[in-house]
């Protein structure tokens, strides 16, 4: 008699857990990640045209769309760059990019880490540092 292959419901597959939530958070992260860049860098394109900025000015405002990113830069005017619209595109970049590492680097902790303690104190650590982190950056973001 052949073995018939079983229908399990998402909660029967364990895909509701946080570790699965996390992997998916992670590929999603990436692509988003993907998106926010070069969302910035065909802006900066689109915005670098009017004022001849050149590629590399282009990259560094792409990968971090910031106007102190591009005030070195032989702009005339930075006043477009400092919108509130690139303020959010790179407060997005920010989040996505900070949630995405840290939990990488969590992930890494738990493959050589093998005490549970340990374990706990990394995951403490790492809350503290995605926190400070976003705080740090948000607060340079829209005060500079």
């Amino acid at each position: 008699m052949a073995n018939k292959s079983k229908n399990l419901s998402i909660v029967g597959r364990g895909l509701t857990n946080f570790e699965s939530i996390m992997w998916i958070f992670t590929r999603l992260s990436a692509l988003a990640m993907y998106a926010f860049i070069l969302f910035a860098i065909i802006g900066a394109l689109v915005m670098g045209a009017r004022t001849n900025m050149n590629m590399a000015d282009v990259l560094r405002w792409g990968f971090m769309p910031n106007v102190t990113h591009v005030q070195s830069t032989a702009l005339e005017d930075t006043g477009p760059f400092a919108s509130p619209f690139w303020k959010l595109v790179a407060s997005g970049l920010l989040l996505i990019a900070v949630g995405h590492g840290v939990h990488g680097l969590v992930v890494i902790a738990d493959d050589y880490i093998t005490s549970e303690r340990g374990r706990g104190i990394v995951r403490i650590f790492s809350i503290i540092m995605i926190l400070s982190m976003i705080f740090i950056g948000l607060y340079i973001l829209w005060t500079s």
